[in-house]
Parts: structure tokens; C-alpha cells; sequence
């Protein structure tokens, strides 16, 4: 694959991102990092893997209609994947400037994507805001799977769903609650009566140690 490096986009502890030009198009390449403390033929085991992973969980998505990023290309060797890129800012970026019927809406159709892939048997395993695009004509897109898998436990989708929440609490103080109920609604209307038991295990998640609010919303009435 020609392309000429234009930026680094952000480099983490799993993967570094670069922005790059790609026969006269924007596409962003992730390349998982290797990590030194890993015995090699596990680390390239592991990160050949999740590749893998997520470039079908990628693509699934996107037969499923979910708005994700496109997949381009796949590169083993160098453990890459190179993806359309996304116009737009990050949701937990440019949330608090919206009206609160825009927020709204926003969030049930990101709970609607969610219930979407939850009834599909594939979580997304770092649900937060950060890992989210808004883009200019409203759309929101679901980026970075390499988290994600396929399942059907309900630990899994409940977690999912208690990280969503964890984000709003933490870094949308003011709207977490018009957020997380516009989620549920839209979550609901797709997954129906399994909402309540993956609610359930959410509480439950919640009430474990570290998961312990200092104090407890009234509004989290969903249980």
C-alpha cells in the first residue's frame, strides 16, 4: 500500500494512529505496539489476533448499518489496519455546546447502535464518549473496537453499558443524566425486554468495590 505519512494522530498504550494519505485519500492506519515485557512469539500472537478481531468486528458492524469507520486495508505482518477517516471531533469534546433536544436525540441513536450490536452478539468493549466522532451533519460514529468482541453474556453488554455510563458521570456531569436516560430509551427500543436483565447486571457491576458511588443518583432509576 503507497501512502505518505501526514500526521500522528495519537499514539497509546496499545496502538498508535497515524493520519495518512492513501492514493489521494485520508485514511487513518492503527498500528498495534509491541510490548516489550511480553515473551515475542506471544506479543505477535496477541496483537495479530486482535487485529483480526477487530477488523471483523469492523466490518460486521457495518452490514449491521452501524455508522463506523469503513474498513480499508489489513497488513498482518506490520499488525495494521487502515480505515476510512472520519471528519469531526470526538462527542466528549463538543457535547456540552448542544441544546438539550439535539443531546437527546443523539443519545438514543447511540443507544439504538448499541442495542443493535448487543442483540448481534458484538460489544464494543470501551464504550465511552471518547470513543465516538461527531461529525458535521450530526452523525455519530462508534471508532476503536480493539476492546470488542463477540459474546452473548450478559457481563459483557453490562459492562459495556456501565461504561458508557462511568464516562457521563465523569466527564458530562451536568447532562450525564439526560444523556444515560436518552441512551436507555433508544437501547430499549431495540433489545426490548432483555433491557432489564442487562440493567440488572449493570447494577451489579456497580456494587462491587471500586464500582461504589460516594453517593447515589436518584435519577439511575432504571433497574
Amino acid at each position: 500500500m503507497e501512502s505518505i505519512k501526514v500526521n500522528v494522530l495519537s499514539k497509546g498504550a496499545e496502538a498508535i494512529l497515524l493520519l495518512k494519505l492513501w492514493y489521494g485519500m485520508l485514511v487513518v492506519e492503527k498500528i498495534r505496539i509491541s510490548k516489550r515485557y511480553r515473551n515475542p512469539h506471544l506479543d505477535v500472537m496477541l496483537r495479530r489476533a486482535r487485529t483480526i478481531l477487530e477488523a471483523r468486528l469492523l466490518h460486521e458492524a457495518k452490514l449491521l448499518g452501524i455508522p463506523v469507520p469503513a474498513l480499508i486495508d489489513i497488513d498482518i505482518r506490520r499488525n495494521s489496519l487502515t480505515m476510512e477517516y472520519i471528519p469531526g471531533k470526538r462527542l466528549r469534546d463538543s457535547l456540552e455546546r448542544f441544546d438539550k433536544d439535539f443531546i437527546e436525540c443523539l443519545f438514543r441513536n447511540i443507544g439504538e447502535n448499541v442495542g443493535i450490536l448487543h442483540s448481534n452478539g458484538i460489544v464494543h468493549g470501551d464504550l465511552t464518549t471518547s470513543n465516538m466522532i461527531l461529525t458535521e451533519t450530526g452523525n455519530v460514529y462508534l471508532i476503536d473496537f480493539g476492546l470488542g468482541g463477540h459474546t452473548w453474556d450478559l457481563e459483557d453488554m453490562g459492562t459495556d453499558i456501565h461504561l458508557m455510563l462511568r464516562a457521563l458521570e465523569s466527564t458530562h456531569t451536568d447532562i450525564a443524566d439526560l444523556c444515560f436516560k436518552a441512551f436507555i430509551n433508544g437501547y430499549k427500543k431495540i433489545m426490548k425486554d432483555k433491557t432489564g436483565e442487562v440493567l440488572r447486571k449493570v447494577k451489579e457491576i456497580r456494587s462491587r468495590g471500586r464500582y461504589v458511588a460516594v453517593e447515589v443518583r436518584k435519577s439511575w432509576r432504571y433497574y
